[in-house]
């Protein structure tokens, strides 16, 4: 199991993007340095839920600064990209990292983001799907040609050559099982997030493996995002939760339009109709309280003994080949969170490695 960070960077009332996004990308200098294995960055567009519309230059940024970090996309939405032009930055940043980036993708669902793109929101799978294909054949082909329904690829070749078989390296954001379906047949690892309960992960990669053996696929195992409140005192990390959790729903809603029905309404998006209703009823404080609790419980919270004893279950339960960890959530201060990485990297990280080197290696 490898452990990672996620560099998130919400913008901050009162203060300049260009300040918030200097003061968050320290905390993706400290990475290396701490022991952790990777750093991923996210992709939005149009609004401050997170500063991070170019993970390909933010990460080409850390590829310089770094010698040994892995560097993930979580994830690349490719309805919203010329599949052409991903696969070139994608060979590029290959070459530039010796082959040290992970690529995730997905499809999108924020309304607002597909707006500003001029995309038909409703096309975002059949597009996901071919920009998916398009992109592999890209990379592993040295001159093809591609007819779809949304792409016509002529005869070409990119350029330079990736190096490292990037492609290897492909995971697709999936939550639903249609998604986890269509991700296994790519023959992409499963990214997921603990957005559900723990026991729902559990049988999405159990669906996901199943689904890719039908395939003939053979991926790595599921790259799992997760929250992280830690603090020596298990009251100070509840009380933290409860509280930057608390103003996490704010945020995303007015990202994603849920209360408004903005997603569900659109067809191939049916399954968020449980979602919207959810973040309806979160304008009632009482319902938002029991929510946030519910939510806390989903994450990994509570003292460095806490947190490595629920990143093992984590492990245990998803499988997970790695663990993305998010320090910053719900407006937490960049102070806090650099505190709580060290935290993390002086108490857990060596208890979890310490676990780890004592498994018994199978025959």
């Amino acid at each position: 199991m490898q452990l990672g960070i996620a560099l998130n960077m919400p913008a901050e009332a009162g203060r300049s993007d260009a300040a918030v996004l200097r003061e968050h990308m320290m905390l993706g200098d400290l990475a290396e340095p701490l022991g952790f294995d990777s750093l991923f960055v996210l992709e939005h567009h149009f609004s401050g839920y997170l500063l991070s519309p170019s993970p390909f230059e933010t990460l080409a940024f850390y590829a310089g600064r770094t010698n040994r970090l892995m560097l993930g996309t979580a994830a690349i939405v490719l309805p919203w990209h010329d599949p052409i032009r991903v696969a070139e930055q994608i060979a590029v940043l290959d070459v530039m990292s010796d082959g040290r980036c992970i690529f995730a993708f997905g499809r999108g669902r924020s309304a607002a983001e597909f707006d500003g793109f001029r995309v038909p929101m409703q096309e975002s799978r059949g597009r996901f799907v071919e920009a998916a294909e398009i992109v592999l054949r890209a990379l592993t082909t040295d001159r093809f040609e591609y007819e779809g329904e949304f792409y016509r690829i002529p005869p070409v070749s990119i350029r330079p050559r990736p190096a490292f078989r990037p492609h290897e390296r492909f995971y697709g954001a999936a939550m639903g099982r249609e998604s986890i379906s269509v991700v296994a047949r790519l023959g992409f690892g499963m990214l997921t997030s603990t957005q559900k309960t723990w026991a729902a992960l559990n049988s999405d990669a159990s669906h996901f493996r199943e689904a890719a053996s039908v395939a003939g696929k053979h991926p790595p195992g599921p790259i799992v995002l997760a929250s992280i409140s830690i603090a020596e005192s298990r009251q100070q990390a509840r009380d933290r939760a409860a509280e930057y959790f608390g103003r996490e729903w704010g945020m995303i809603d007015e990202h994603y339009g849920f209360s408004g029905g903005r997603v569900a309404n659109v067809p191939g998006y049916e399954s968020y109709e449980a979602t919207e209703l959810y973040f309806a009823q979160l304008a009632d404080a009482s319902f938002r309280a029991r929510a946030t609790t519910d939510y806390a419980d989903l994450q990994i919270v509570g003292t460095p003994a806490d947190c490595a004893e629920q990143i093992d279950e984590l492990h245990r339960v998803t499988e997970a080949g790695h663990i993305v960890l998010e320090f910053t959530f719900g407006g937490l201060p960049v102070g806090e969170a650099e505190a709580s990485m060290r935290l993390f990297a002086n108490k857990v990280m060596p208890a979890l490695r310490s676990r780890q080197s004592r498994m018994p290696v199978s025959s």
